[in-house]
């Protein structure tokens, strides 16, 4: 039965509490219809046009107050086109569409801790000071370039603004799919309407021929700060983010199979990766598990956290410290990966071999065909990057005497011979493919 009631937030909240009200309507707006969903007290706002049902908007999120000062123009614009959606926007500003956008966000598990504090730092510091008033109906070219196009480029990298820019067009993107607006302003706004430069990407600051002077840097350091020079020297050999290397676990490492294992929830792409392990990677983990047993850790972690007693990993801040300290201002963590993709392709190492090992992410049927056909051109790649990196200094760290690309696993022999016994699995515990 359809309840007449006078619409009010104040009668809508009474009827919330009688289970027999269900459908209501207003004899003053014909057509006007409300229906409590069983998730009380929330609902939803219809209007009938030409016998059709259109949805208007959720409550409480859409007051009836909104409701009934909106009517008017929805009428006028369901008048003009029937076939023109029938929400209702919540907001009357853009920063109220951010707001929600942000807190959104931050509570979506499929986003990484980095993003989010990004894209949280970027709605906050420059979108909703500069746009945050804009009524939703006046975002058009010239509003957006005067108030934040503009004046961002004067301070701020052209890949940051782009950033910035980004998050405007999937936030009312996202607020439009969900029926929160009745048109998406941001619809046929590009950035390509502001700028025409191309962004190009940044140049990697170490090269091919400064490989000998950093092994030479991480050989001496690996004597007084072993956790660092390990991290730096992981991430030279494979080539991953800083991120996926300083969450690295001994559970993720199988001597076995010789090969290291990152769960979906450590790598960028959100995907499980695999990188095979050389005998000089396997030698240097030999070592560096023994180093954190004799010094009392026997945790999960190949980079343990400077707090000792947290029984944490590495966090990302120690982990920036570390490049820091090491890079001097001259190179950043970055920098490793970018020189062994490079490296990579300067040794003639397939593309999509470089590209399957450096994680980017790639199509569904590219994935397939990775975990069918490729493991050991993956594994032959690295151990022609590995035995490069011996004759620029690399051998003098790991230790390892006559390690050839042929057969890597060589080394593990090599290692026990040399009085470095090779992890046992019930030393570093089960393999992990989460």
């Amino acid at each position: 039965m359809t309840l007449a009631i006078a619409f009010s937030d104040a009668e809508l909240r009474r009827r919330a509490e009688d289970p027999g009200a269900v459908l209501m309507r207003d004899p003053r707006h014909p057509g006007l219809y409300f229906r409590f969903t069983e998730a009380r007290p929330r609902g939803t706002w219809s209007l009938v046009v030409r016998k059709k049902w259109k949805r208007i908007g959720a409550y409480p999120d859409l007051t009836a107050k909104a409701v009934l000062a909106a009517l008017p123009d929805l009428r006028m614009r369901l008048g003009a086109d029937p076939a023109s959606g029938a929400a209702v926007s919540p907001w009357s500003t853009l920063g109220e569409l951010l707001a929600w956008y942000s807190d959104r966000m931050s509570r979506d598990r499929n986003l990484s801790k980095k993003r989010k504090d990004t894209s949280k730092s970027a709605i906050a510091c420059h979108l909703i000071p500069r746009l945050g008033d804009l009524p939703l109906t006046d975002i058009t070219h010239g509003t957006l370039d005067t108030q934040l196009m503009w004046p961002l480029q004067e301070t701020l990298s052209l890949e940051f603004v782009r950033l910035i820019f980004g998050l405007l067009v999937v936030a009312c993107r996202q607020a439009h799919k969900l029926g929160l607006t009745s048109t998406n302003p941001m619809a046929t706004i590009k950035f390509s309407d502001f700028s025409k430069t191309k962004i190009k990407a940044k140049p990697g600051r170490l090269r091919g021929a400064q490989i000998d002077n950093l092994l030479a840097q991480l050989a001496r350091v690996i004597v007084v700060d072993r956790q660092s020079a390990m991290l730096a020297l992981m991430m030279l050999c494979h080539g991953t983010r800083i991120g996926e290397t300083r969450k690295a676990q001994w559970s993720h490492i199988s001597i076995a199979d010789r090969t290291w294992y990152l769960p979906v929830g450590n790598t960028k792409t959100r995907v499980e990766h695999s990188l095979p392990l050389t005998a000089q990677v396997c030698a240097l983990l030999v070592q560096h598990r023994a180093a954190q047993q004799a010094s009392g850790y026997d945790g999960d972690f190949l980079f343990r956290s400077h707090k000792i007693r947290s029984g944490k990993g590495m966090s990302e801040g120690q982990a920036s410290a570390v490049f820091t300290r090491l890079g001097k201002g001259a190179w950043s963590s970055h920098d490793l990966r970018k020189l062994a993709r490079t490296s990579w392709a300067d040794l003639g190492i397939d593309f999509m071999i470089g590209e399957m090992l450096i994680n980017h992410a790639m199509g569904h049927n590219v994935q397939a065909y990775i975990h069918t056909t490729v493991e050991e051109r993956k594994r032959a790649a690295l151990e022609l990057w590995h035995s490069h990196l011996d004759l620029k200094g690399f051998a003098q760290i790991h230790g390892l005497e006559g390690v050839g690309n042929e057969n890597s696993g060589n080394g593990l022999e090599a290692a026990s011979h040399k009085g470095c016994d090779p992890i046992q699995e019930s030393t570093i515990g089960e393999v992990s493919k989460a």
